[in-house]
């Protein structure tokens, strides 16, 4: 070990000497320049960087950086190194053959000779972008494998004309034919890997997934297996297969490949530790140096227990300004709910805007206490919500560059009942969303009374539901004792399922007095903004997400399709929610707001029923009903609409670059830079955060 951390140390070293100097970069279209990002005036930010596909990228602000001390500085720095030092991680964990797929794309963007000019080039660095936003070859959404618009003949002519063939990720003993032939099918057959995380219907979702958690066994192998080492009785059970690769050995015996120094992935969880235990000796307080060393002893052992252990002491370090999110943590890319990708998210407290969450966490009790959910499934103590904004500085994995508004973790639910969690809301992830015009209002909103309500309480809105789905709601009620975990109970259909129930505590108080009370909302009419938005969505403009003959499979996109068409149909007799046509297009208009919250709220005690008692048939029954199926005629017509509109259904980030300044071997300033292109920062992460092999 010791030789190891003195490699790792050099290693980090030159990455500081990195950043001080000028770096080779690309620009969107596959070209080399030099600069490392640009530093941006107050008052003249744009955070719109570039467009590819179906994809937007966005840049993001760190407002108050500079107010920060050094020592903060610093541990934000270290932080986020940890976080991209982890970056490959995602990619294998997405499927198996994405590295070696992302470095050949990446060779030929730095070394090949040909025409850059083409049409042909052009769609490769489209498909070079898609990879590189999705962590893999598979849309991040939707979860099908990308259609290259160039042949695989121009494929395989572009690595023959990479000049230096070194940087081709060639096995030992590999001709550049045989990468050619490995990689073609892979990419260009549609019957290979055709959906990275398939939830079908009477599927085996394991063996139907191309994601890279399982080898050599069924669904049915997995189940069986935990099966035996689950205790349901257990009132603080850890998270079974949270951290390791599922995979049957020559000998037919099933093992678990965790996830950890010396162990699969050690190489990037290597230089994670490496960064986190600079990390340690600036950390702000005792509370959070304990968090981060429980966090580096679960990297180097796999031991669950521990990072239990470490998630309650995270949750107990309310004090600390910087905060960061590190770890194997949510589970939706795992088809059956076991496995968690890696992320990780660096950022410091947002003050004003927490005051706002506060006043929400604060009042948890009484909102649970209130709930129109079943007393039996309340919690008569509601342990401590720590409510916030965040200031995000640095993204990574799963988080990236797709990014989440709002996060409340723990994900374990012992945890959250019995030490609390912390919700959180990505206030200037938030801002950059909001700071680009929308198009599909006027075009999808019934009238302009409904458009008015939404340019006046829009961002309000958006932000108190999000506090409200993440400060409240996944704190919000209690498992039945004897129950096992939702991922035991519900199965497949546990993120969904929690992501409705979530979304539905925030729906059903959108329309409560208290928000005005607490001076959280001006007037209901915010409630009524919130209650159109999301119908409005759900109902119909989501739709553009997805592909003719698709159905609905990522959890957020099933969970608000849920709430609203099984919303619809409660109401259909009373048109609470009525469709209707209008120059041959559809809306979906509510015409009773009060009898819409009557609903959510008897759709919030069903959901909660269903998690508290375990009910699979049921939860199989909605999502299977409301969730996942795609109205054909209207799906078509909301393409239409949509591409007239000529925007980008997906949006995700490009992230600030941190340089470090240094005098003497020591840090004594660190500067924001954002960054000139996207092609130029994954270029750049390819160079310097590239660590784990080929094939893993």
């Amino acid at each position: 070990m010791i030789n190891k951390k003195i490699a790792i140390a050099v290693m980090g070293l030159l990455c500081l000497g990195i950043f001080n100097s000028v770096y080779a970069g690309f620009d969107r279209h596959g070209n080399a320049h030099t600069s490392v990002g640009q530093p941006v005036n107050v008052g003249e930010f744009n955070v719109e960087l570039e467009r590819f596909a179906d994809i937007q990228v966005l840049r993001y602000q760190v407002k108050g950086f500079d107010q920060l001390s050094i020592k903060q500085k610093r541990l934000l720095y270290y932080l986020s190194q940890a976080g991209y030092s982890g970056r490959d991680i995602m990619y294998d964990q997405n499927f198996k053959h994405n590295l070696r797929i992302r470095r050949t794309i990446e060779a030929v963007v730095e070394h090949y000779r040909g025409d850059r000019n083409s049409a042909e080039f052009a769609d490769f660095m489209t498909y070079a972008q898609q990879q590189w936003f999705a962590n893999g070859i598979h849309h991040h959404y939707s979860s099908m494998k990308f259609e290259p618009l160039f042949s695989k003949e121009y494929f395989a002519k572009l690595i023959n004309a990479v000049a230096n063939s070194a940087a081709l990720p060639l096995l030992e003993g590999e001709t550049v034919k045989q990468l050619i032939n490995e990689l073609a099918p892979v990419i260009f057959d549609p019957s290979v890997a055709p959906k990275k995380v398939d939830t079908t219907k009477g599927v085996d979702k394991v063996v139907a997934s191309a994601v890279n958690f399982y080898e050599g066994v069924t669904e049915a192998d997995v189940r069986a297996y935990y099966q035996k080492r689950i205790d349901k009785k257990d009132p603080t059970p850890i998270s079974h297969g949270l951290n390791s690769k599922l995979v049957k050995d020559k000998n037919g015996k099933i093992v678990e490949k965790v996830w950890k120094v010396d162990g699969l992935y050690t190489q990037a969880i290597d230089k994670i530790v490496y960064w986190l235990e600079k990390a340690i000796e600036v950390a702000e307080n005792e509370q959070q140096a304990k968090a981060l060393k429980l966090l580096v002893t679960y990297y180097q052992t796999g031991d669950l227990k521990i990072f239990d252990d470490y998630s309650i002491a995270w949750v107990n370090d309310t004090q600390s300004h910087i905060d960061v999110i590190n770890g194997f943590i949510e589970v939706y890319n795992d088809p059956i709910a076991f496995r968690g990708s890696f992320e990780s998210i660096v950022s410091f407290r947002d003050e004003a805007t927490s005051k706002r969450i506060n006043a929400i966490g604060s009042q948890a009790q009484w909102f649970e206490d209130h709930s129109p959910i079943m007393d039996a499934h309340k919690r008569t103590n509601v342990k401590g919500i720590l409510g916030k904004a965040i200031i995000v500085v640095a993204q990574s994995g799963d988080s990236s560059p797709s990014s989440p508004i709002g996060i409340n973790l723990p994900n374990a639910n012992w945890i959250r009942a019995n030490h609390g969690s912390k919700s959180v809301s990505l206030s200037n992830i938030v801002d950059a969303y909001d700071a680009i015009p929308s198009k599909t209002l006027e075009e999808f909103a019934w009238s302009s009374q409904e458009v008015e309500l939404q340019k006046k309480y829009g961002s309000i809105a958006s932000h108190l539901h999000t506090d409200m789905h993440e400060v409240i709601g996944h704190a919000s009620g209690k498992i039945n004792s004897g129950v096992g975990t939702p991922k035991e109970t519900l199965k497949h259909y546990s993120s969904t399922s929690e992501e409705a129930r979530a979304d539905l505590v925030g729906l059903y108080y959108m329309m409560d007095p208290k928000l005005v009370e607490l001076g959280v909302a001006p007037s209901l009419d915010v409630g009524k903004t919130a209650y159109n938005r999301y119908i409005r969505n759900a109902m119909v403009v989501q739709l553009a997400r997805i592909k003719p003959g698709e159905r609905i499979e990522q959890a957020h996109m099933r969970n608000r399709a849920l709430v609203a068409r099984w919303a619809y149909d409660e109401g259909k007799k009373h048109k609470v929610i009525e469709r209707r046509i209008r120059d041959g297009k559809t809306y979906f208009v509510i015409n009773d707001y009060q009898k819409l919250r009557d609903i959510f709220a008897m759709q919030l005690r069903e959901l909660q029923r269903v998690k508290s008692e375990g009910d699979y048939q049921r939860i199989e029954y909605l999502v299977e009903t409301y969730g996942t199926k795609v109205d054909a005629d209207l799906h078509k017509e909301v393409l239409a609409r949509y591409k007239r509109l000529n925007v980008a259904p997906y949006k995700g980030f490009a992230n600030p670059v941190l340089v470090p300044v240094e005098k003497a071997g020591k840090i004594i300033d660190v500067k924001v830079r954002y960054p000139e292109s996207f092609v130029q920062q994954m270029m750049y992460y390819a160079k310097h955060y590239s660590f784990l092999p080929h094939i893993n």
